[in-house]
């Protein structure tokens, strides 16, 4: 699969057990969010919703020797259907996420495009990319498997 040095442009769909309402709900815990996922620190938003205008910041410590500093804006916010984000910071892009009803749970669908921005970045992305790509797409599954598992199945964090 060809790819562009220094961009990465994901594409993915996700299944949840629970309804829109109580998958948004779920999202919305953002105090929660740093014991859900242990490769993410430093994390803060400016509202406590996922609403427009609401910026979510944060560090990620992907399981490669590099570590993204990003502010993600919310752009566009249909409880509990449709977000659209505009990323900034080590990162730059947009990502989208559409919450459809399916089988007695959700569907996420998932796309973003980012931006290698920092130099360190950009230097890995050019000798690095294929480790650089894991490093994502293993921080994705991370995230599904983490919030699968503390924030739906009711365990304590």
């Amino acid at each position: 699969m060809a790819h562009q040095v220094n961009r990465i442009d994901y594409r993915g769909a996700f299944w949840f057990p629970v309804g829109p309402d109580e998958l948004w709900r779920t999202i919305e815990r953002f105090d929660r969010f740093e014991s859900w996922w242990d490769w993410l620190r430093d994390f803060r938003t400016d509202s406590d919703a996922l609403v427009a205008g609401n910026v979510l910041h944060a560090t990620v410590v992907p399981p490669v020797p590099w570590r993204l500093s990003m502010d993600i804006r919310l752009e566009r916010s249909q409880r509990p259907h449709l977000l659209e984000a505009v990323v900034a910071g080590d990162v730059g892009g947009s990502a989208v996420f559409r919450l459809e009803p399916d089988d007695d749970g959700t569907l996420v669908a998932v796309v973003w495009s980012l931006e290698m921005l920092s130099r360190p970045l950009r230097l890995a992305a050019i000798v690095a990319y294929p480790l650089m790509r894991w490093g994502h797409d293993r921080v994705v599954e991370m995230a599904v498997a983490g919030f699968r598992r503390r924030a739906l199945d009711g365990s304590p964090t």
